[in-house]
């Protein structure tokens, strides 16, 4: 059996089939012209992924033209701020189970002492 990492990947579904809908001009003074320039559908699916970082859940944009960042330690996606921006900086991987395993390491230790 074949892995895919975006198996790990999760949905969002947004539905506004029984929504009136708005105005181009009401989309464009909430500032949300975006929404009307690429014509959403009412039933909006779209990818999602979980920053092994820093636990956000991140809505892929499938608009996006760049690399997503990607921490190789660990290898998973990490959302762009601030997570990238730490990674790029020391190199250093913040994985969730990193910082649980130290946090316990450290707890244990004061216990027996």
């Amino acid at each position: 059996m074949v892995f895919r990492k975006s198996e790990l990947d999760g949905e969002v579904t947004i539905d506004h089939r029984e929504s009136p809908g708005f105005t181009e001009q009401e989309a464009v003074a909430a500032g949300r012209s975006v929404l009307v320039q690429h014509n959403f559908p009412k039933l909006l699916r779209m990818p999602t992924y979980c920053c092994s970082h820093c636990d956000r859940i991140v809505v892929k944009n499938p608009f996006r033209t760049r690399n997503r960042s990607w921490c190789p330690q660990c290898d998973r996606e990490i959302c762009d701020d601030p997570c990238a921006v730490a990674f790029k900086l020391d190199g250093i991987c913040r994985c969730r189970a990193k910082r649980i395993d130290e946090h316990m390491k450290k707890y244990s230790q004061t216990l027996t002492l």
